[in-house]
């Protein structure tokens, strides 16, 4: 968690750094397919992150059918997955990554981000410690299951279960 988290901030400081005030980007720009295959996505999840307004590409020919996406959109969406590996919704990532494309005090979005992470330690923590009492007890019925098997065994009450091998020869 603390690695990925420390590749997003990483990610976003750099979104914040090489995406200039004015929107503009370097010139290299993606059709969808090539955004999609190099994140391995499919084209619809591309569009469904548009709609989410995490994406904006330009349009060009007839219709504005086809999606020009730039340097920038390809850096928000590095961060959009970085950001639901870490288990964040689209739109807190969404909110968060907008805040680096303000003018705004960079001290206060990374204050933003910081709460974030911690809502989702707590949870994840919190899931952790369910997850710990659930295989405790999961234990205990092995343990007492052996514990009733063998006493049932050594009665000769029951016949040792066959294992799969001897069932099927």
């Amino acid at each position: 968690m603390a690695h990925a988290a420390y590749a997003l901030i990483c990610l976003i400081i750099d979104v914040y750094v090489n995406v200039n005030k004015c929107g503009t980007t370097m010139a290299h720009t993606y059709s969808i397919s090539d955004l999609a295959k190099e994140f391995d996505l499919t084209t619809r999840a591309m569009r469904f992150y548009e709609d989410m307004g995490l994406l904006q590409p330009e349009r060009s020919g007839p219709g504005g059918r086809n999606r020009v996406y730039s340097g920038r959109d390809r850096t928000r969406l590095k961060l959009t997955l970085r950001a639901k590996r870490l288990g964040l919704s689209l739109t807190e990532a969404k909110e968060i990554i907008d805040m680096y494309d303000s003018p705004r005090d960079t001290a206060a979005q990374l204050e933003k981000f910081l709460q974030v992470l911690a809502v989702h330690q707590q949870q994840l923590e919190a899931q952790m410690m369910d997850l710990q009492a659930t295989l405790d007890e999961i234990k205990v019925h092995q343990r007492e299951t052996k514990a009733l098997l063998a006493k049932s065994l050594s009665k000769g009450g029951a016949k040792k279960p066959k294992t799969p091998q001897e069932t099927h020869p």
